[in-house]
């Protein structure tokens, strides 16, 4: 890390690699011989088309998204969503079962009750855990199934795909997308906020199965139809062109990184050794349940507020930011995302094991 960077465990939007950062600085003000920066240029120009394409090509590439899918670049970030899946997918029957293992999935169930029916498959007194295949409450006539693959608010991951039979999954996967390989024919619909794995705040990524595009209720907006987006190509209006060419940027640093199978190994390392050195403290508590665990966002706490808020200061004189956990849950929260680099994982262990010693 260059001397003047911290080490930022922000849970988004989080820090990106330096090389991306840097190689994105050089070309800022003239790419690719254009005299313009990529911020300045029509996104209807052949210089920009190209950045645009060949992104495309890159994500598809590095996610393996087969024949019969759709990627979307668009705006309005996850909570966007929200929307945005029961105005396109809950019309064939007018109702969908939601998984709400943490905060954002329990507002993502309660914008899709404006729009039709929803149950819970997953009533949990505490979202400290994620539920066994066997204990999903599902529902045949669901038009979808809904879940985020991990909360990070809460500190849980789901560590597999629900079976639903015919049912098509619908998942928000802002927080853990391309940090692992995942098989996308299992999925109806994939949508990702992209900062915090893939981009600077600004760009959304949708995947969807092309059949279930198409089947929207009446009332939902021009902008907020996937259908009208993928005739579009994702420019029904100006798309986010300066998060689309840094996510360019972020892809060729993930096939640099050995793609999704070469990440997830240094993300499942990077966990493991902040996990194993919480463990071994007598001060802290780990919040989420073992079995349940995020390799994105180690969530933590020492129980008593006073001492939280002490390592949350002596964090920041030792070159960390944003341990602070959320405001509705308190304690403390590292997120180890794809760009957090293993140095910096390694100096926040030592700090965790040498503040255990002195409190």
């Amino acid at each position: 890390m260059a001397n003047d960077r911290v080490f930022n465990f922000s849970a988004g939007p989080s820090m990106l690699p330096l090389e991306v950062l840097q190689r994105a600085g050089a070309e800022i003000t003239n790419y690719n011989g254009s005299g313009m920066s990529v911020m300045e240029m029509s996104h209807r120009s052949k210089v920009f088309m190209k950045i645009f394409d060949d992104t495309q090509e890159k994500f598809r590439k590095l996610l393996n998204v087969p024949e019969g899918y759709k990627v979307l670049f668009l705006q309005g970030g996850g909570t966007m969503q929200f929307s945005m899946v029961p105005l396109n997918l809950m019309g064939a029957t007018g109702k969908a079962d939601y998984a709400v293992t943490g905060h954002f999935a329990k507002l993502a169930k309660k914008e899709a009750d404006k729009y039709g029916t929803t149950t819970d498959a997953t009533p949990m007194d505490a979202f400290t855990a994620i539920p066994a295949q066997d204990k999903l409450k599902l529902s045949a006539d669901a038009s979808y199934f809904y879940y985020c693959s991990n909360n990070t608010i809460e500190g849980t991951q789901w560590q597999y795909v629900p079976e639903t039979g015919s049912v098509p999954v619908a998942c928000d996967m802002s927080s853990d997308i391309l940090s692992r390989p995942i098989d996308v024919s299992k999925f109806g619909l994939i949508y990702a906020g992209a900062q915090k794995n893939l981009a600077p705040a600004g760009l959304t990524i949708v995947i969807i199965r092309e059949d279930l595009a198409g089947k929207e209720l009446p009332i939902t907006p021009a902008i907020m139809n996937y259908k009208h987006m993928i005739d579009k190509d994702s420019m029904y209006n100006t798309p986010p062109c300066w998060c689309i060419y840094m996510l360019g940027l972020m892809c060729d640093w993930l096939e640099s990184q050995g793609g999704a199978a070469g990440i997830e190994k240094l993300n499942i390392k990077k966990a493991n050794m902040l996990y194993e050195a919480l463990e071994g403290t007598k001060l802290f508590q780990l919040s989420a349940q073992k079995e349940a665990r995020s390799f994105m966002n180690v969530t933590f706490r020492t129980g008593s507020d006073e001492l939280d808020d002490k390592f949350v200061k002596a964090s920041v004189e030792q070159g960390f930011t944003n341990l602070k956990g959320h405001r509705s849950v308190g304690g403390m929260r590292a997120s180890i995302y794809n760009a957090m680099p293993m140095e910096g994982v390694e100096a926040l262990c030592d700090f965790v094991r040498k503040f255990d010693k002195e409190n």
